[in-house]
C-alpha cells in the first residue's frame, strides 16, 4: 500500500508538505497580477493624416488602396476603420494565440504595397503601423494652478517632454502618451487679404519657408588634407534651421529693387501653437495635460500602477511652480478591489469550512489535519500557475476559492473513517489509518482522476472562451491533483499522529447536541428513501427521467449571456449635437453637462473630451465623450449608488438639455473588447446603397426596438448627413482668367484646410511648421471668395471670379468593416434578458428592416459570444464520456462508470433552479461551475459505488451492499457537501468590484451542489444494484472473459491488501 510509507514516517511526509509550501511561496510573488488572463485578441493599429481632405476623399484615397492590401493578412479575423476629415486610422484585429510582433511584421508589408497609390501629402506625413496595447490603466493629470499660464497646450507638451519618456521605462508598462492638446507646431496663420495686396500665395510662403528653414552641414576649417602649418582644427556651425517664432516671423518672402524687404510676418502671424485643433479637453472643468499608462501584456497590473505612481512622484519635485499631478481613473483599482473581495470571501470559505467539519466530526483534532492540508495544497498550486504562465486574476482566484471545499474534501474522506475506525476502539491511531488508507486508496485516485478528466479537456478548447476555461480548470485541477497526493501521503501521517478516541459520553455541548439529533433524525429518512428506491426502481426511474427532462429543459431555456457586466468604477457617456455644430459650441455643452455629473455625490471626477467619440462613432466637431470616474466601491455600498443607478442619473441631468442626444454606457466586462459594453453589431451596406440608406435601416430599428421588450435602447453616432458647401470650380473661366486648376485647388487647401511645410527642432524634439488662412478668413463662408490665387501673368485672381459655393450634404465619418461601408449600432439588453437574446433581437429587427439590403458582422463581446455558440454542450459531453472511460479503465468495468456520471443531472438541476430564483442567466461563469459540479458530483458517487463493490465482494447481495455503502459514506458526503455549500455562500451575498461574476459561479455551485447531495446520492444506490444485476445476469454471460478479469482484479487488490495488513 502507497500510503503506509508515509503513515510509517510521518515527518518524510511533512517535510514534503512544506518542501511544496516553500515552492509555491517562492513563485507567488512572481506571478503577474490583473482582472483578466491576457485573452483579448492582439490589434494592429495603421494611422495616416491627409490635411484638407473630407473624410469621403480620404475613404477613397487612402483607406481603399491600404485595406485592399491588408485585407486576408495570414491570422486576421476582422479589420475596420474610420476616415474623418483630415485622418484615417485603421484597427485590425487577429485571432488569439498570432504573435503581435510578426502581426505587425506582416501588416507593414502590406502597407508598403499600397503606398505607391497613397497621395503625396500622405507620404510625406508617413502611415504609422503600430501594435495596440492593453487597455489604459491610468490616467493621469497634470494641472496648473494659474489657467492663463499653464493651458492645456503647455501642459500637454511638457508631459510629452519631461514625463512620457520615463514612464515608457518602466518594466511592465506597454505605452504612454499625453493627450488634452496637440503636439507643439510653428502655426503660420496666413491673411489673404495682406497677400494679395503683396502678391503673395501661400505656395510662396511654403517655398520660402523651406529655403530658408533648413539643417546644413557648414565643413570645418583645417580638416585634412591642409597645410603642414596648421596646428589646428575647427568645426563650423550655422543657424540654418529656425527656432522660435520670431525667426519664422523674420523669413524673407521677397525684396523690391527699392531695397524694402517683405517678412513673413508682415503677411501672417506666427506662434508656437498646437498640431491639432480638434479636440478640446478637460478634467472636472479645468484645462490640464492627460497621460495615459497602458499595461504590456503580462505584466503585473498592481506593480506596473505603483511602479508609475512613485515614479510620478519622483517628477513632481521637478515640476513648475504651480504645475501638480492626479491620478483621476486607476483602472487597478477595480482589480485590487475585486482581488480583496476575493479574498475576503477565501478568508470566509475557509472558516466555514472548520466550523462544519468541527461540527461534523466534534473533534478539534479532527479539524486541524483537513485545515492543515488546505494551504499546503493551494500554496503549491502557484509553482505550478507559474510554469503554466498564469496570472493572479479573477478566474485563478475563484478556482482558489472554490479548491478550498474541494481540496478539504479528499482530507475530510480520509479524517473522516480514520476517526470513526479510532471511535470504534478495536484498532490504534496508526492501524487506523493504515485500514482506512486500504479502502480509501481506490476512491481517492478515482476522485482525483474524475475532476482531472472533467477539468483537463478544457484546456484545448480555442478561443477567448477556451482561456477563461483553461485558467479556471487547471488551476482547480493543479489543486486536486495535489489534494490528492497529500490525501495519500500527509493526510493519514497526520491521522496516525494526532486522532484520538474520544472518552466519555456523548458530547455536553449544546450546538453538537442539536446537530446530533438532527443528523440522525435525517439520516433515518436518507436510509428509508434509499430503502424504498431499491424495493421500486421504476418509481426511481420514473423519478429520474421526470429530473433529468426537467434539468435539461430549463438548461436549454435558460437565458445566456457571455460575461456577467459589472460596476467598473467608471463608465463613459457620449454627448451628440444637431449635425454641422461648431466645436466650441460642443464644448460648451459638453463642459455644462460634465459640471453637472460631477455634483452627483457618487462621482469623482469626470474628463471630458468635445471634437471626439471614445464610443467608436470617429471624431466630429459635434461629438463629445465624457469618462465619468466614480468613488472607490467601500463608499459606494447603500441603495441606489451603484454604477446602474448613477448612468439613470446622468439620463436625467441631460434630460433637460434639448440639443444633444445623451447616452450613458459601461465599459466592456473584459477589457480589450470594444471600447464599450453591449451588443455591438455594424451594419454592411453590401449592395452600396449609401449613407442615406443606412441612415433609413438605423432609425428604422430604433423605432422598432422601442417596441421590443428585450432591448432597453439602441444607440448609434452614425451620421448620414453633415451640412457641407460643395465648391464648384468654373474650368471655363479659370483657362481665360490664366489659372491652372492645380494651383487653385492647392491655393484652396493650403488656406482653409492647412499644409505640412517642414520640420524644426526644439526642447530636443522634432516639430512640425504647418501654415493655414487665420481664424478670422475662415470664420464664414462668405470670406471664401475673397481668397486670391496667382494667373500666369502674375496676377491675383479672387476666388470669386470664377467659383460658385453651393450647399451640400456629405458625412464627417466614414467607416467600413472588412472593406465595406457600415454604421455601428449597439443593443443594450432589457433588465433580466440575456445578451443571447439581445443578439438575436437585433437580427430580427435589422432583417425585418432591411431585408437582404444589408448585411451584418458583430464586434467586440458580442462577437466572442456568437463565437462560442455551443461550446458548453461539447464540454459537457466531453466531459462525461471522458470521466466514463477513466472509471471504466479504473475498475475495469462498463456498468460501475454508469451508476456514477448517473447522479450528473441532478447538479445540473440545482444549477438551473438557483438561476431561476436569483435571476441569472448561463453566463461562462455558470458554465465553469457546471463543469466543477460534474466533478463533484462523480466525487460523491464513487464513494458509494467502491464501497458497494467492496461489500458486494466480500459476500453481501447486491441490494444489501448498495444499501450498506449509500448509509456509510451518508456522512462524508454530507459532510464535503455541507462544507463546500456553506464554503461558497459567501460569494452569493458578493458586493462591490467583481460582485456579479462572484454572483453567477456561486449560484450555479452552490444550488448545483445541493441538490447533488441531497437528491443524487439517493439515485445512486439503487442505479448501481440495476447495473450489476444487469451485468451478472447479461453481460457476463456475453462477456465472460471481462467479468473473470474484474473479479480476479478486485480479489488480487484484497489479497494484497491482506498481505500488507
Amino acid at each position: 500500500m502507497f500510503s503506509r510509507f508515509f503513515i510509517d514516517r510521518p515527518i518524510f511526509a511533512t517535510v514534503i508538505a512544506i518542501i511544496m509550501v516553500l515552492i509555491g511561496l517562492m513563485t507567488v510573488k512572481s506571478l503577474p497580477v490583473s482582472q483578466y488572463p491576457d485573452i483579448t485578441p492582439p490589434t494592429v493599429m495603421v494611422s495616416a493624416s491627409y490635411p484638407g481632405a473630407d473624410a469621403a476623399t480620404i475613404a477613397e484615397v487612402v483607406g481603399t488602396p491600404i485595406e485592399e492590401q491588408i485585407n486576408g493578412v495570414e491570422g486576421m479575423m476582422y479589420m475596420s476603420s474610420s476616415s474623418s476629415d483630415g485622418s484615417y486610422s485603421l484597427t485590425i484585429t487577429f485571432e488569439n494565440g498570432t504573435n503581435l510582433d510578426d502581426a505587425v511584421v506582416k501588416v507593414q508589408n502590406r502597407i508598403s504595397l499600397a503606398e505607391a497609390t497613397l497621395p503625396t501629402a500622405v507620404k510625406e506625413q508617413g502611415v504609422s503601423v503600430m501594435a495596440e496595447s492593453s487597455d489604459i490603466i491610468l490616467f493621469i493629470a497634470l494641472e496648473g494652478d494659474n489657467p492663463d499660464r499653464y493651458n492645456a497646450l503647455y501642459l500637454t507638451n511638457y508631459a510629452q517632454l519631461n514625463i512620457i519618456d520615463e514612464l515608457s521605462r518602466i518594466d511592465g508598462v506597454g505605452g504612454a502618451g499625453a493627450f488634452g492638446a496637440g503636439k507643439y507646431s510653428m502655426r503660420v496663420w496666413l491673411d489673404p487679404e495682406k497677400m494679395r495686396v503683396r502678391g503673395i500665395t501661400p505656395s510662396d510662403v511654403s517655398e520660402m519657408i523651406q529655403s530658408q528653414n533648413l539643417e546644413v552641414s557648414s565643413g570645418s576649417v583645417g580638416a585634412p588634407p591642409a597645410p603642414s602649418d596648421v596646428d589646428f582644427e575647427f568645426t563650423l556651425t550655422s543657424d540654418g534651421q529656425l527656432q522660435t517664432a520670431e525667426e519664422f516671423g523674420n523669413i524673407i518672402l521677397k525684396t523690391d529693387p527699392n531695397g524694402s524687404i517683405l517678412r513673413l510676418k508682415d503677411v501672417a502671424t506666427v506662434e508656437l501653437g498646437s498640431e491639432s485643433y480638434s479636440t478640446i479637453s478637460h478634467v472636472s472643468g479645468k484645462q490640464a495635460g492627460l497621460i495615459g499608462v497602458q499595461q504590456r501584456p503580462g505584466a503585473n497590473a498592481l506593480d506596473v500602477a505603483t511602479k508609475v505612481k512613485a515614479k510620478m512622484d519622483e517628477l513632481s519635485e521637478y515640476f513648475p511652480d504651480g504645475v501638480h499631478y492626479e491620478v483621476i481613473m486607476d483602472t487597478t483599482s477595480f482589480v485590487n478591489a475585486s482581488i480583496d473581495e476575493v479574498l475576503v470571501t477565501f478568508v470566509e470559505t475557509t472558516l466555514i469550512v472548520m466550523i462544519v467539519i468541527l461540527i461534523f466530526l466534534q473533534s478539534w483534532r479532527a479539524v486541524i489535519i483537513p485545515m492543515i492540508a488546505i494551504p499546503v495544497s493551494l500554496i503549491a498550486t502557484f509553482a505550478v500557475m507559474k510554469l503554466l504562465g498564469f496570472s493572479i486574476n479573477t478566474l485563478t482566484l475563484f478556482g482558489l476559492v472554490l479548491a478550498i471545499a474541494i481540496v478539504v474534501d479528499d482530507a475530510i474522506v480520509v479524517v473522516e473513517d480514520c476517526a470513526r475506525l479510532v471511535q470504534e476502539g478495536k484498532l490504534t491511531p496508526r492501524q487506523s489509518s493504515e485500514k482506512a488508507m486500504t479502502e480509501l486508496q481506490g476512491p481517492v485516485v478515482g476522485e482525483v482522476l474524475v475532476l482531472l478528466s472533467v477539468f483537463i479537456p478544457t484546456a484545448f478548447i480555442s478561443g477567448i472562451t477556451g482561456e477563461l476555461y483553461k485558467q479556471f480548470a487547471l488551476t482547480i485541477a493543479t489543486a486536486v491533483a495535489f489534494s490528492g497526493f497529500n490525501a495519500l501521503t500527509f493526510t493519514p501521517a497526520m491521522c496516525a499522529l494526532f486522532l484520538r478516541k474520544k472518552e466519555g459520553p456523548n458530547p455536553h455541548f449544546f450546538i453538537y447536541k442539536w446537530f446530533n439529533k438532527g443528523y440522525g433524525s435525517v439520516m433515518k429518512k436518507y436510509t428509508s428513501a434509499i430503502g424504498c428506491l431499491l424495493q421500486r426502481p421504476l418509481i426511481a426511474i420514473g423519478i429520474y427521467v421526470i429530473i433529468c427532462l426537467f434539468a435539461f429543459w430549463g438548461f436549454m431555456k435558460l437565458p445566456t449571456s457571455y460575461i456577467p457586466q459589472e460596476d467598473m468604477g467608471y463608465f463613459m457617456t457620449s454627448v451628440q449635437l444637431p449635425t454641422g455644430a461648431s466645436l466650441d459650441r460642443t464644448d460648451k455643452i459638453v463642459t455644462s453637462l460634465a459640471d453637472q455629473i460631477k455634483k452627483i455625490p457618487e462621482v469623482d471626477n469626470v474628463i471630458s473630451i468635445s471634437g471626439s467619440s471614445m464610443m467608436g462613432g470617429g471624431s466630429g466637431t459635434n461629438m463629445g465623450s465624457l469618462f465619468v470616474v466614480l468613488k472607490p466601491w467601500s463608499q459606494r455600498k447603500g441603495k441606489g449608488q451603484d454604477v446602474d443607478a448613477i448612468m439613470a442619473h446622468v439620463s436625467e441631468i441631460a434630460g433637460s438639455y434639448q440639443e444633444p442626444i445623451v447616452f450613458s454606457i459601461n465599459p466592456p466586462a473584459i477589457p480589450g473588447l470594444g471600447m464599450t459594453s453591449g451588443m455591438q453589431m455594424q451594419i454592411l451596406d453590401i449592395n452600396n446603397l449609401g449613407a442615406d440608406a443606412l441612415q433609413k435601416v438605423l432609425a428604422a430599428m430604433k423605432e422598432a426596438a422601442k417596441k421590443d421588450d428585450r432591448i432597453a435602447q439602441l444607440t448609434t453616432q452614425y451620421q448620414a448627413g453633415v451640412p457641407q458647401y460643395a465648391i464648384r470650380v468654373d474650368r471655363d473661366k479659370a483657362k481665360l482668367l490664366g489659372l491652372s486648376v492645380d494651383d487653385i485647388y492647392s491655393t484652396l487647401a493650403q488656406f482653409m484646410g492647412g499644409s505640412y511645410v517642414n520640420d524644426f527642432v526644439k526642447f530636443g524634439r522634432t516639430y512640425q511648421v504647418n501654415l493655414s488662412a487665420d481664424s478670422e478668413s475662415r470664420s464664414r463662408i462668405g470670406k471664401l471668395g475673397r481668397l486670391s490665387v496667382r494667373n500666369a501673368n502674375g496676377n491675383m485672381v479672387p476666388f470669386s471670379s470664377f467659383i460658385s459655393i453651393e450647399p451640400a450634404i456629405g458625412q464627417s465619418t466614414v467607416s467600413r468593416y472588412n472593406m465595406y461601408t457600415t454604421a455601428s449600432i449597439t443593443g443594450t439588453p432589457a433588465g433580466h434578458v440575456s445578451s443571447k437574446e439581445t443578439i438575436k433581437a437585433m437580427e430580427e429587427i435589422l432583417d425585418e428592416a432591411a431585408g437582404d439590403q444589408f448585411a451584418y458582422a458583430w464586434t467586440g463581446e458580442a462577437y466572442q459570444e456568437t463565437q462560442a455558440g455551443t461550446t458548453i454542450t461539447f464540454v459537457l459531453l466531453f466531459a462525461v464520456i471522458v470521466t466514463a472511460l477513466v472509471l471504466a479503465a479504473q475498475y475495469e468495468s462498463w456498468t460501475d462508470p454508469i451508476a456514477v456520471v448517473i447522479s450528473m443531472p441532478t447538479a445540473i438541476l440545482g444549477t438551473v433552479i438557483g438561476c431561476l430564483l436569483l435571476s441569472q442567466s448561463i453566463s461562462i461563469y455558470t458554465q465553469i461551475g457546471i463543469i466543477l459540479l460534474l466533478g463533484l458530483s462523480a466525487k460523491n458517487a464513487i464513494l458509494i459505488v467502491e464501497y458497494a463493490r467492496d461489500f458486494h465482494q466480500s459476500g453481501q447481495t447486491v441490494r444489501q451492499a448498495a444499501s450498506d455503502a449509500g448509509v456509510i459514506r451518508f456522512r462524508p458526503i454530507m459532510m464535503t457537501a455541507f462544507a463546500f455549500v456553506f464554503g461558497v455562500l459567501p460569494m452569493l451575498f458578493a458586493t462591490g468590484a467583481g460582485a456579479n461574476s462572484r454572483i453567477a459561479l456561486g449560484t450555479a455551485v452552490v444550488f448545483g451542489m445541493a441538490v447533488n447531495a441531497i437528491v443524487g446520492t439517493l439515485f445512486v444506490p439503487g442505479f448501481w444494484e440495476l447495473l450489476e444485476n444487469f451485468r451478472e445476469k447479461h453481460l457476463s454471460r456475453i462477456f465472460a472473459g471481462s467479468d473473470q478479469t474484474s473479479k480476479r482484479l478486485q480479489n488480487t487488490d484484497k489479497s494484497a491488501s491482506g498481505e500488507e495488513n
